[in-house]
């Protein structure tokens, strides 16, 4: 297990430093269920900043890697690229908030924190960018090999047709 890393919101972003690394796909333990393979690294950034109009603190937070998710139909595994940029802005008081920063979407809100897990905010914006239900262009179901596909489990109906008049 990696070491947690920890960044004061506030500070980070007044002082505008910034994070860069990788990080190992086995590190997201609440991805993982969603993933056919955990082998790889993701590249990660973080660039702390304030917003000059609202004297509020921000993150840009930058992800790219590829994962492995697992397939709704074949359940092998599929290629999804990751390309995330999202800009978080921390806010004292969630009642600061006007409802043209609500409509916002070119960034999210979170509350203001002295310490923010660097891995687990990675891995909320990870799990926000998956698709919910990921599948290959063209695949075949998985074979259960319980059935040679000669019979349909309605072919005892048939009889029945005749039967009901």
């Amino acid at each position: 297990m990696s070491q947690q890393i920890v960044i004061d919101s506030r500070v980070f972003a007044r002082e505008a430093r910034s994070l860069e690394g990788e990080l190992p796909v086995a590190q997201l333990t609440r991805v993982l269920d969603t993933l056919a393979d955990s082998a790889g690294v993701l590249k990660f950034r973080i660039e702390g900043r304030m917003n000059l109009e609202r004297n509020r603190p921000q993150l840009l937070l930058q992800v790219s890697g590829v994962l492995s998710v697992c397939c709704q139909r074949c359940l092998e595994g599929v290629e999804y690229s990751l390309g995330i940029n999202s800009l978080l802005e921390f806010v004292a008081d969630e009642n600061e908030l006007t409802q043209e920063d609500i409509e916002d979407d070119s960034k999210d809100f979170l509350p203001a924190q002295s310490e923010v897990d660097v891995v687990a905010l990675i891995e909320d914006e990870i799990i926000l960018d998956l698709p919910s239900a990921p599948r290959h262009e063209s695949c075949a179901l998985p074979e259960t090999g319980q059935d040679d596909g000669s019979s349909s489990p309605f072919a005892v109906l048939k009889g029945f047709k005749g039967k009901a008049s």
